[in-house]
């Protein structure tokens, strides 16, 4: 657990974690500056590399795009890496989000190379555009290049909004892995293409900014569960029901501590049996960790959350992570607000037993549409009383005035949330109105800290 000092209320309160392994250094803003500084030296190096460097012309338009989408491959691969720096420090929702607004941009920088390559080529050679088009296909890598741009084109169109609604997770995710060999299809034709091809020094930096990224990505999402499991050794030793379609898992172990699992904090389970054992779901812990159990809880809500609730007991269990920023690490006030909707109050549960006091209120505020939809009850009630913390019931319809999602009715039932730290985790409709309503209240946006998954 993190340790802090109780000051007066209302004076701001630093915690750091027991093992400070990693200094939280890298912000998201902090991120987002590298990346942009890379971009910009990835345009310096197309315009040093060009033929006529001084002109905005199609071939420079062609170079810059095609070394632009490359390098932002190679971050995309990061994003979603699962290095514990990233997702320790800026949090696995925040980079997920990046990787999906990257994504669209590295197609169009594809689609805009291609076209800018063909049309400068047509120029030229003084060529129609359908002999130009064949003549650039026979240029070193790229028919592999062509294959590798449709399999991008068709990776976007099933990621679109309207798509994803259409299709199950499980196969948007299958569509989806295809992005590696979209990759791998393009490397050859960017090493021997016109963009680097003669520059060996430049080729070799190339070459290493793909094998590290690829390197990270599979230390930390092949090699580390591999190793993990053989550690820790997880089965699972209880399914217990908790309310209506949602279960808890209970998974045993060795040496869990050695995990140095935090309140708040997610792992990304594979239970291997049936029909899910190719499936790796994010679920927080919803009760602290111990050297010898972990528990997850699970809200039925597709095929494969359904599968984990026929899950029986001896099942074997790999278990990535653990993953998330939204612990103690973030807290900076001495008062605290956990805001927990539905089955999010998995994590919120955690951390209203094990956060410190620091001096000031701490106020676990529990949205439900129904009483009976409360999970946790008989514990949430026995943490306040033992630890003097404030647990309140928020239940009602969001069409009932009196019960929406407001920044009035938010005041009424927390007065000070505003001189508070606010942890929230929540369904993606509720988060959003519940963060509209929090800042409308007056809460700082940088003491608002949360982390949201949707499909």
């Amino acid at each position: 657990m993190a340790a802090t000092e109780a000051l007066p209320s209302g004076r701001r309160v630093r915690s750091r974690p027991d093992s400070a392994i990693l200094p939280h250094v890298l912000t998201a803003r902090v991120a987002v500056a590298l990346f942009g500084l890379g971009a910009a030296g990835v345009v310096a190096l197309a315009i040093t590399l060009a033929p006529s460097p001084i002109v905005v012309n199609l071939p420079l338009v062609a170079h810059t795009a095609g070394l632009l989408a490359g390098y932002a491959v190679t971050g995309m691969i990061l994003m979603m890496a699962r290095a514990p720096l990233l997702e320790h420090n800026i949090g696995a929702d925040r980079m997920s989000r990046w990787h999906g607004l990257l994504g669209p941009w590295v197609i169009v920088l594809i689609v805009v190379h291609g076209v800018a390559a063909v049309l400068a080529w047509a120029e030229a050679q003084r060529l129609s555009i359908g002999t130009s088009t064949d003549q650039v296909l026979m240029m070193p890598g790229l028919v592999a290049a062509s294959a590798s741009t449709a399999l991008f084109l068709a990776i976007g169109a099933a990621s679109a909004r309207a798509a994803r609604r259409r299709l199950r997770y499980e196969t948007w995710h299958a569509i989806h892995l295809l992005t590696y060999l979209a990759i791998a299809l393009a490397f050859a034709h960017e090493l021997a293409g016109p963009d680097l091809a003669g520059h060996p020094v430049v080729q070799i930096v190339w070459s290493l900014l793909y094998t590290l990224s690829f390197a990270i990505l599979v230390r930390y999402r092949l090699i580390a569960p591999v190793l993990q499991a053989a550690r820790h050794r997880l089965r699972v030793v209880a399914v217990v029901e908790e309310g209506p379609g949602v279960v808890s898992i209970v998974v045993s172990g060795r040496a869990l501590k050695e995990l140095a699992a935090k309140p708040g904090q997610f792992f990304r389970w594979r239970f291997l049996t049936g029909g899910s054992w190719y499936m790796a779901h994010p679920f927080s812990l919803s009760a602290p960790p111990t050297d010898h159990h972990l528990r997850l809880t699970v809200k039925a809500v597709g095929d494969g959350t359904r599968l984990i609730h026929e899950m029986t007991p001896g099942t074997i269990v790999l278990a990535e992570g653990p993953y998330g920023a939204m612990t103690e690490r973030r807290r900076t006030r001495s008062g605290v607000l956990l805001i927990a909707g539905g089955v999010g109050i998995t994590p919120m549960r955690t951390l209203f037993e094990t956060m410190s006091r620091g001096g000031g209120p701490l106020t676990l505020l529990y949205r439900a549409s129904t009483r009976d939809d409360i999970l946790f009850r008989d514990e949430l009630e026995e943490i306040a009383g033992r630890r003097g913390a404030e647990l309140v019931y928020w239940t009602g319809r969001s069409s009932d005035p009196r019960s929406a999602v407001t920044s009035a009715n938010l005041l009424s039932r927390v007065p000070d949330l505003a001189q508070r730290d606010v942890y929230l985790c929540a369904g993606p409709a509720l988060s959003k109105a519940t963060t509209i309503a929090l800042l409308a209240a007056g809460l700082p946006k940088r003491h608002l800290h949360s982390e949201e998954f949707s499909f």
